[in-house]
C-alpha cells in the first residue's frame, strides 16, 4: 500500500491497520513530523529551496561510457480495478518529467495488453508484481531481474534467488506516518480542512508528496550487510497509481508527473534497449534520487586509479592510490559508507576519497532544506578488490621464432642529452616479400613517460599479421612541452617514409597508431598539416590512423594538469587539438575506446569520430568492453583480444 492507497482508504471512510499505533520516533534528519511539514509555511519553505537548488545548478560534463536514464519502477497502469492511471497518461508524464525508462509492474502480469518497448523516445518494460512473494520481477529479455519488493515487511528474509532489493518504496512510509493519517482522518470528516488539504496539494504538489519521505536506517542496514558478500542492486519503487482523487475528481493527489519526479532510479546503461537496462540493473550501474528536491543531472560516483575509471557496479582493482569521486551539480552534504560503517562526511559539489581497503563502498547525498537534512541521492556501490597484476603487467616480451628487430635506429638529430629518444626500432618477419605494408606505433604515457623499449609485444603481433612495425620514441615533458612531441614524431614518421624501403616496407602503405597520448599525437600528425609539411609530406603520406583512446580536443581539457604539457594559450590548444583542425582529404580512421577508459576519453572518442563522419570522411568507432585503459593494451597480445581483434580487421580492409 502507498502513501496515497492509505489516504484514499480514509477519504472514504475505510481503515488503516496502523492508523491507531503511536507515532514513531522522527527518522534521521527530521525536524518536524509530517504533518508540521504539511503547513504552508514549511512547505513554502521547501519550495523556496527547491528554486534556490535550481538556480545554484552547475551540471559538469559526462564522463565514462555510460548514459544516465532516468528511470520509474514499480508503476501500474490498467492492471487492477484500484488503479486508475492509463498506459497514455504514464507516456504523457513521462515525457513530460524527462523519464526515459519506465518499468510496469502489473497485479500477477505482466498483462497481455502491458506495454514494452520503445514508445514516442520511451522504453517500456514488461513486469510484475507478487504482493504475496514481496517480488517485482521483470522477466524478459532472459534471464530477466528479480527484485525484493516492500522489504520494511521482512527486513530478515534470504537475499538468495534475488538480484537487488527496493531501498525506497513510499510504503514504508505510509504505514510510519501514524500523525499523518489521524490528520487525514479529520480531515476527510471536514469539508473546511479537506478544501484546505486540497489546495495544499494544488498549490505544492511536489513538496506536499514529498512530505512524508523518510530514511529507514534498518533498510539501508538489511541491504548493507548483503553488498558486503556479493553485488545486490539497490532499486526505488514509486508504486505509482494515479489513483487518489478529490473534490469529484477535479483534484488528482497522485498524478503520474509528481509521482515520477519524486523518487528515480538513474539507470547507466550505455543505450537505450531492454537489454542494456536489465544488464546495468543486473550489474548495480544505478543510483536513487528524489529529484523533485534537485535535478541530479551531471552527478556521477565514480572511482579511479592508473587503470582508469570504474563506476557503480564495478569492481576495481586496488593499483596504486584508488580514489572514490564524487561530483554532483550542487553542493551536498555527503557520507561514504564502507562494509555498511560511515567513513567519511563533508560538504560540497566535488570531493574525493582514498579507498584504501577492499571492500563494498557506497555514497548517500543529503540536502539543507528548512532546517532539516533530507536525503537526495543513494549510490549504488563500487567494489574494491585486491589486484591480480597478471592481467595489468606487461606481456611476454621475447620474439617469436622468425621474427627480429632493428634497435635504437637515430631518426633524427638532436641534442646529446635527447640522444636516446630521438631512435626508433624496426620488428620484421624473416622472410617477408618486398613493398609490405608498415605499421607505425606511437606509445602512450600521458607525454610524461614511456619508451619504444617497453613493446616489443606489439611488435611480435603484428609482424605476425605480415606488417613492418615501426616504434619510435619521443621527448617527453616536463623537460620538453608541445610542440617538442609532435616535432619528434612527425621527424620519426619522415624517417619511416624515406627509409622504409630499403628495408623491405611500402612507404606508400604506412599505417600510424597510437595508444593515449600515443592515440593523440598520430591523429594530430594526420589533421594539422604543418608537422609532417616541415619535411615536404602531408595526409596522403598516411594510409590510414589507428587512435586508441586518444585525447582529440585539448581546448576540452583547459585548466587540467596537461596544461604543464600544453599550456594555457587558447591557439596553442586550438592547434594541439585534431577535432580542431579536421579538413577533406584525411585517411580513413579507427577510433576505439574501453570500458574503463580514463575520464572523458569516451566522450572524446565519439565526439572526433562524430565529426569526421560529419566533414565525409571514413571512420569506425569501437568500443572495447571489459578492459581499462591500462589493460587495453597489456592484454592485446591474448588470442580472443577485442582490440587486437578491432584493429586487426581493420588493417586487413585496407589491402
Amino acid at each position: 500500500m502507498s502513501f496515497c492507497s492509505a489516504l484514499l482508504l480514509l477519504l472514504v471512510g475505510g481503515s488503516v491497520g496502523s492508523a491507531v499505533s503511536a507515532q514513531p520516533p522522527l527518522k534521521p534528519g527530521r525536524k518536524y513530523t509530517t504533518v508540521e511539514r504539511f503547513s504552508p509555511e514549511r512547505l513554502a519553505a521547501v519550495h523556496a529551496a527547491r528554486m534556490q537548488f535550481a538556480r545554484e545548478r552547475k551540471p559538469g560534463p559526462p564522463i565514462g561510457v555510460y548514459q544516465d536514464f532516468p528511470a520509474v519502477l514499480h508503476v501500474h497502469a490498467e492492471d487492477a480495478p484500484h488503479t486508475l492511471g492509463k498506459r497514455a497518461e504514464v507516456l504523457a508524464a513521462a515525457k513530460q518529467t524527462g523519464i526515459r525508462v519506465v518499468m510496469l509492474s502489473d497485479h500477477g502480469g505482466p498483462q497481455p495488453a502491458t506495454w514494452h518497448g520503445l514508445r514516442d523516445g520511451v522504453l517500456f518494460l514488461a513486469g510484475a508484481e507478487n504482493g504475496g512473494k514481496h517480488e517485482l520481477i521483470y522477466p524478459s529479455p532472459a534471464p530477466g531481474v528479480r527484485f525484493h519488493s516492500h522489504p520494511e515487511g521482512e527486513l530478515n528474509a534470504s537475499a538468495e534467488g534475488w538480484d537487488g532489493m527496493e531501498i525506497y518504496n513510499r510504503h514504508a512510509d505510509a504505514e510510519d506516518d501514524t500523525d499523518l493519517i489521524a490528520y487525514l482522518k479529520t480531515a476527510a470528516s471536514s469539508p473546511a480542512q479537506l478544501q484546505a488539504l486540497a489546495q495544499i496539494f494544488k498549490q505544492f504538489p511536489d513538496e506536499a508528496f514529498g512530505a512524508g519521505c523518510d530514511y529507514w536506517p534498518e533498510i539501508f542496514a538489511r541491504w548493507d550487510s548483503i553488498t558486503s558478500t556479493r553485488p545486490f542492486t539497490g532499486i526505488a519503487a514509486n508504486d505509482a497509481h494515479q489513483n487518489q482523487v478529490l473534490d469529484g475528481g477535479k483534484l488528482v493527489l497522485d498524478p503520474y508527473p509528481v509521482a515520477f519526479r519524486n523518487v528515480v532510479t538513474h539507470i547507466l546503461a550505455r543505450e537505450l534497449t531492454e537489454e542494456s537496462v536489465i544488464a546495468s540493473l543486473r550489474a548495480g550501474r544505478a543510483y536513487v534520487s528524489h529529484d523533485w528536491l534537485c535535478d541530479p543531472a551531471g552527478f556521477y560516483f565514480i572511482a579511479t586509479n592508473n587503470l582508469g575509471v570504474y563506476e557503480m557496479g564495478d569492481a576495481i582493482p586496488l593499483a596504486g592510490t584508488t580514489r572514490l569521486v564524487l561530483r554532483s551539480p550542487i553542493a551536498a552534504n555527503w557520507k561514504i559508507f564502507y562494509e555498511g560503517k560511515v567513513v567519511f562526511e563533508q560538504k560540497g559539489a566535488l570531493l574525493s576519497y582514498v579507498a584504501a581497503a577492499p571492500g563494498s563502498y557506497r555514497a548517500e547525498a543529503w540536502l539543507e532544506v528548512d532546517g532539516e537534512q533530507r536525503p537526495w541521492i543513494y549510490t549504488n556501490a563500487i567494489r574494491t578488490e585486491k589486484p591480480d597484476y597478471s592481467k595489468v603487467g606487461l606481456p611476454n616480451q621475447t620474439l617469436d621464432p622468425g621474427i627480429g628487430v632493428e634497435k635504437d635506429i637515430e631518426y633524427t638529430a638532436g641534442a646529446a642529452e635527447d640522444a636516446e629518444k630521438h631512435k626508433l626500432d624496426i620488428y620484421k618477419k624473416e622472410g617477408l616479400a618486398a613493398n609490405a605494408p608498415v605499421l607505425f606505433f606511437v606509445h602512450g604515457g600521458a607525454w610524461r613517460s614511456g619508451d619504444r623499449k617497453q613493446y616489443p609485444f606489439f611488435g611480435n603481433l603484428f609482424t605476425k599479421s605480415g606488417y613492418i612495425v615501426v616504434v619510435p620514441s619521443y621527448r617527453l615533458s616536463p623537460k620538453v612541452k608541445h610542440p617538442g612531441h609532435i616535432e619528434d614524431v612527425a621527424a620519426a614518421f619522415a624517417w619511416t617514409v624515406k627509409n622504409i624501403a630499403a628495408r623491405g616496407g611500402d612507404p606508400a602503405r604506412i599505417v600510424v597508431a597510437g595508444h593515449s597520448a600515443g592515440g593523440h599525437l598520430v591523429a594530430l600528425l594526420a589533421t594539422n598539416p604543418q608537422w609532417l609539411a616541415t619535411y615536404g609530406l602531408d595526409a596522403r603520406n598516411i594510409r590510414a590512423v589507428l587512435a586508441l583512446s586518444g585525447v582529440y580536443n585539448l581546448t576540452a581539457l583547459e585548466g587540467s594538469t596537461n596544461s604543464a604539457v600544453f599550456g594555457s594559450d587558447p591557439d596553442v590548444l586550438r592547434g594541439a587539438s585534431a577535432l580542431k583542425q579536421i579538413r577533406s582529404g584525411l585517411p580513413p580512421f579507427l577510433v576505439t575506446y574501453c570500458q574503463w577508459d580514463y575520464a572523458t576519453l569516451p566522450q572524446q572518442a565519439v565526439e572526433f569520430h562524430d565529426a569526421l563522419k560529419s566533414a565525409g570522411l571514413r571512420s569506425e568507432l569501437v568500443y572495447i568492453p571489459g578492459e581499462s585503459h591500462i589493460t587495453e593494451m597489456t592484454n592485446i597480445t591474448k588470442p580472443t583480444d577485442a582490440l587486437a581483434r578491432t584493429m586487426q580487421n581493420f588493417l586487413e580492409g585496407l589491402q
